[in-house]
């Protein structure tokens, strides 16, 4: 009996103390039942038709995958079956392909935001609002850099979502995405804040806001809310090897959404600013071979010809510290500040150049729509014996022609070296050692044979595009 009080209070005490943690686990886990109930309204379902073409009993280029349905009325095997392998006419074959997303209403005049490759192409977009009511929407603009759609629905009152401020977003912070997965209208998932301004290979002039919030196909163009029910991003993009949600998803911010909103609507398209460069990271080793303490700011590997920053006097092998004013930290930085300046006006630009600062004065040009590199272009000799590792040969006039490149050496061989561990390849096209210009082999002999024992830095020319690489020489 005295044993079982003992044990009796001991399980009962266990109990007791176990109470608050529970009780205090219950009050930090967010409710957003109140945030869906308020919100879910201004949220859309947004379908689109697109009429292609194939021949018959084809599949298309590309295995392109069949439509998702809108609803159980419709026979999607049959649809795949005819769309994958035909119906054995002759003569090509006329199909509709479907796709959803979601989008979300900014106004109540029927302003409908969502992303640029929900709607792209389409002939036709439905918008189909909370209550099933449907209508055809109108494409106001639309911005592929961004990839947001600003889409026009002929309705009035319609629920408006409330816009939050993106810049005050912290990483850890809960969020809530209300979408379309698969065709599943106004699903919400939860999450939180992964990182921000995250720089996609895909997109520079966008800084993503990270989230690990189940993003699923039809949920692009959907919100994201904080806790205050405030939009704060555009779902937009997931990191995925299956096709399907692994728990990296990326939003589009709100303060460079509505940046692109409000040109969609005054002008129909976007500008932003260009300084005519092609720049990259500032690694370790290169921030030690300019003398720099840690690695910081964008490095320039190519100045276009005729752009604002050849104009400005920037130069191949100057690092970007600042510009007007706001710090680059990182390469990425800089597209964004550039672009969001205003087109014609002038711009304070610090770089570092020899290991000096220096402040430049540049009149940001408008981003043209393809940017274009354009540099212009011996006698092929070879040389192998030097302190890099490498075998290298000047370049033939056809080689330059179509390299578009007046000097230079291209690199044949790379052996165990400085060159291999810095990440040259063969094909690469050596522009530069340094501070000084790779004319040809000889030139080439001559700076490699001078070369210190230290960090040094190479500028090559890979495919179209230029880098810098750090080369560690060995003592």
């Amino acid at each position: 009996m005295k044993s079982l009080t003992s044990i009796s209070r001991a399980a009962l005490y266990g109990i007791v103390l176990a109470l608050p943690f529970t009780a205090l686990q219950a009050r930090e886990l967010p409710d957003f039942t109140v945030l869906v109930e308020k919100n879910s309204a201004a949220v859309v379902n947004i379908s689109t038709t697109q009429k292609i073409q194939h021949p018959r009993g084809r599949m298309p280029r590309g295995g392109m995958q069949p439509p998702i349905p809108q609803s159980p009325d419709s026979p999607p095997l049959d649809d795949l079956f005819r769309h994958f392998f035909g119906d054995g006419g002759e003569g090509p074959e006329n199909f509709n392909t479907q796709s959803l997303g979601s989008g979300f209403i900014i106004s109540a005049q029927g302003y409908v935001l969502t992303n640029n490759h929900v709607v792209k192409n389409a002939d036709k977009i439905v918008v189909r609002l909370s209550d099933r009511r449907d209508f055809t929407a109108e494409v106001v603009g639309t911005d592929e850099r961004s990839d947001i759609a600003l889409l026009k629905i002929k309705a009035d009152n319609l629920p408006v979502i409330k816009i939050g401020n993106s810049s005050n977003v912290k990483v850890g912070e809960w969020v809530l995405a209300i979408g379309s997965p698969f065709g599943f209208d106004h699903s919400a998932t939860a999450g939180i804040v992964s990182a921000v301004g995250r720089n996609l290979p895909s997109e520079s002039y966008v800084p993503f806001i990270q989230t690990d919030v189940a993003i699923n196909p039809g949920n692009s163009g959907g919100p994201l809310f904080n806790l205050d029910g405030e939009v704060i991003g555009i779902n937009s993009q997931i990191f995925s090897r299956t096709g399907g949600f692994m728990g990296l998803s990326f939003a589009i911010p709100m303060d460079v959404a509505m940046e692109v909103t409000e040109q969609l609507k005054n002008k129909g398209q976007v500008s932003r600013g260009w300084l005519g460069i092609i720049i990259q990271d500032v690694t370790q080793e290169l921030a030690e071979s300019f003398g720099m303490s840690k690695p910081q700011g964008a490095l320039v590997a190519k100045v276009l010809p005729g752009g604002p920053a050849e104009k400005a006097g920037i130069q191949t092998g100057d690092i970007v510290l600042e510009f007007d004013g706001k710090e680059v930290e990182e390469s990425s930085n800089l597209p964004r500040l550039v672009g969001r300046s205003k087109v014609g006006e002038p711009s304070s630009v610090k770089v570092l150049r020899n290991g000096k600062p220096l402040m430049l004065k540049v009149k940001v040009a408008e981003l043209p729509k393809q940017d274009q590199i354009r540099t212009a272009g011996g006698e092929p000799k070879t040389s192998a014996d030097n302190k890099l590792g490498v075998v290298v040969r000047d370049l033939d006039p056809e080689q330059r022609k179509q390299l578009e490149i007046k000097s230079g050496v291209i690199v044949q061989q790379v052996d165990d070296g400085p060159a291999f561990k810095g990440g040259l390849r063969r094909g690469d096209v050596i522009l530069r050692i340094n501070n000084d210009d790779v004319a040809d082999t000889q030139a080439f002999n001559r700076i490699v044979k001078a070369l210190p024992a230290k960090p040094v830095r190479v500028l090559v020319q890979r495919g179209r595009g230029t880098l810098w690489l750090a080369l560690k020489m060995e003592k």
